[in-house]
């Protein structure tokens, strides 16, 4: 069975198809923002860092755990030392005093090569902590850029979005005045093939840019007013006006 609609009902298709496609133009920019690209790069940029700084972190603890360890072989040299010196003093006994005195330069001599290393490990606490400083800095600036562009992208999406949402208020205000059973063909014909309706312009189809023959606009100048036609090139209703050519 042809549908029928009124000429009047099928023009208004055209409206439907204008903001359709102002819509689709509109949330393609929306989608197509260069601070998309500009953020996604940053935030690639930014993940490699942070995988650095994770590497980085792991080396800075394990010199931590080094240092500690060196911390508390110090500690216990130091207080054998006072244990052993308070122990020579209460002794009496001058054998014991000389193995005191051996035990005691054994000890500061032990000490004093643990210092030097607790200084180096130090040192390379202090340079792994210096790398990782700069890797977390380097962070810290790509965020900034990511925020500041961000900001960006927010401000012309919400321009965008301004537009897109008084468009869809348009649209529906139209849609309302199409007969259901039309709209449903041009809803359907719309997502299928990315138009729902054609102007018929002075024998070309607006929606495909392709000029009718002359046979095919000699069905269609015999066709009744109200008979829905389709497009043969682009699949959508072709609406036919005045300026139709017919």
């Amino acid at each position: 069975m042809v549908l029928k609609a009124s000429p009047e009902a099928q023009a208004v298709l055209l409206d439907l198809q204008a903001l359709d496609t102002k819509l689709s133009q509109l949330k393609h920019r929306a989608k197509g923002l260069p601070q998309h690209a500009a953020i996604e790069k940053l935030a690639a940029e930014r993940a490699t860092l942070r995988i650095l700084a994770l590497e980085q972190t792991g080396a800075r603890d394990d010199v931590l755990t080094e240092l500690g360890r060196i911390e508390s072989d110090v500690s216990l040299v130091t207080a054998r030392i006072k244990r052993d010196n308070q122990r020579a003093q209460q002794s009496s006994s001058a054998k014991d005093a000389q193995a005191f005195e051996h035990e005691l330069a054994s000890l500061a001599k032990r000490q004093n090569d643990l210092e030097e290393i607790e200084l180096t490990v130090m040192e390379k606490l202090e340079e792994r902590e210096q790398v990782l400083a700069v890797t977390t800095g380097k962070i810290d600036a790509i965020q900034r850029q990511i925020d500041a562009i961000a900001a960006e992208r927010d401000a012309d999406l919400g321009v965008l979005q301004t537009e897109i949402a008084a468009a869809e208020a348009d649209r529906a205000t139209i849609a309302a005045t199409v007969p259901p059973d039309l709209l449903a063909l041009y809803d359907r014909q719309r997502l299928r093939y990315g138009v729902g309706a054609s102007h018929l312009r002075f024998g070309v189809s607006s929606a495909s840019g392709v000029k009718l023959l002359e046979n095919e606009m000699a069905e269609i100048r015999a066709a009744a007013p109200d008979a829905v036609i389709m497009c043969a090139t682009s699949e959508g209703i072709l609406v036919r006006t005045k300026e139709s050519g017919l």
